[in-house]
């Protein structure tokens, strides 16, 4: 076959899946991963369900070596699958820390060992890991989530300088407040967070999922040749607001 694809962790819904149809839309191969294997709504013949658990390293080292085996080249990688937490920070137990590290940022640094092989096997290729906006401020009841978010860009920093000699990019774009399928209640007009969103992002929108989902698939193409190791932020200026 000998084919090139990008793997997409978490690509089922929400962000995820809307950075798989971004992807899609420029006739890229996708593999989308997830603990179901479903395809996102909307999911071309460019889009393949896998099942995997980012949590479990052999789960997410045997898709890639099925699909080495297969014939696909794997040349790209999205680290989306995440989840949040919220307790206060006097109280959040180890477990939840635990839970919350291992699937936000031990996973990211899992799945780029994974994909390492391959991706050098390929002549290189792209990482890029879903981080967020949390990553600089200080969020009440967030602690375990901030952490794990400020990791994610430390980990871009490092595989970004020791890989890019293999060919490797690895970049790290955090979204702020983003509607997706999952809070669309909680961010529509009335809703329990619009009036404080309305204050804080200087438009008064927050963002939507294929705001994300093109600005991961533009780095991919010749525009993101030179960018390597940074954290890009969208967030509609939130995180600068004073």
């Amino acid at each position: 076959m000998n084919r090139d694809c990008i793997v997409v962790t978490g690509a089922s819904r929400g962000i995820g899946a809307a950075i798989a149809l971004a992807l899609a839309a420029q006739e890229r191969d996708v593999i989308c991963l997830s603990r179901s294997g479903a395809l996102p709504a909307g999911a071309t013949a460019h889009c393949r369900g896998m099942r995997a658990d980012v949590t479990d390293p052999a789960a997410m080292a045997a898709v890639l070596r099925q699909l080495d085996a297969e014939g696909w080249r794997i040349t790209g990688l999205v680290n989306n699958a995440g989840m949040h937490i919220d307790a206060p920070s006097a109280e959040v137990s180890l477990e939840q820390w635990n839970q919350i590290m291992d699937i936000n940022a031990t996973s990211v640094v899992t799945a780029c060992q994974a994909a390492y092989p391959f991706m050098t096997k390929a002549g290189g290729g792209v990482i890029v890991n879903i981080g967020s906006f949390f990553d600089k401020l200080g969020v009440k009841r967030n602690l375990a989530y901030c952490a794990s978010k400020a990791a994610v860009g430390a980990i871009t920093r490092v595989l970004a300088v020791e890989w890019a000699s293999k060919g490797i990019r690895v970049m790290n774009v955090a979204p702020g407040y983003i509607v997706t399928d999952l809070n669309a209640e909680a961010m529509a007009p009335g809703g329990p967070l619009r009036a404080y969103l309305d204050k804080r992002i200087p438009g008064r929108e927050p963002g939507k999922a294929a705001d994300v989902g093109a600005l991961v698939a533009s780095l991919f193409t010749p525009a993101g040749a030179f960018l390597n190791g940074e954290t890009i932020y969208i967030d509609g200026a939130q995180g600068i607001n004073h």
